[in-house]
């Protein structure tokens, strides 16, 4: 099976991360069926989450989002562009929470 590994690194902190995951959980969760589960922690969050043919999890810090995910026969056929689209979505989150931090500081 096929794994898609992605890391972006940022300096929002826990708690303004934790609002991007939250967004982003959302946001897959209808856009593209997928089930998700948060599970806080004290340092860090993880995002399970899960559909037919994908399954993975987000690991949510003060300084870094990592995602992996799995993929089944029929999405691993896709993986390069399931990767990318993953990431230009994470990175979007980021920016936009990023640039909201910055008007506040």
């Amino acid at each position: 099976m096929p794994d898609i590994r992605i890391r972006r690194d940022h300096t929002l902190g826990l708690e303004r991360a934790r609002k991007v995951a939250w967004k982003w959980a959302e946001h897959v969760e209808q856009k593209f069926d997928m089930e998700c589960t948060v599970l806080e922690g004290e340092t860090s969050d993880t995002v399970e989450f899960k559909r037919s043919g994908v399954a993975g999890t987000m690991i949510v810090t003060g300084d870094h989002f990592a995602v992996h995910a799995k993929l089944g026969m029929l999405m691993g056929a896709f993986s390069g562009q399931i990767e990318s689209e993953v990431g230009k979505q994470l990175d979007a989150a980021l920016a936009k929470e990023q640039a909201k931090a910055s008007k506040k500081a």
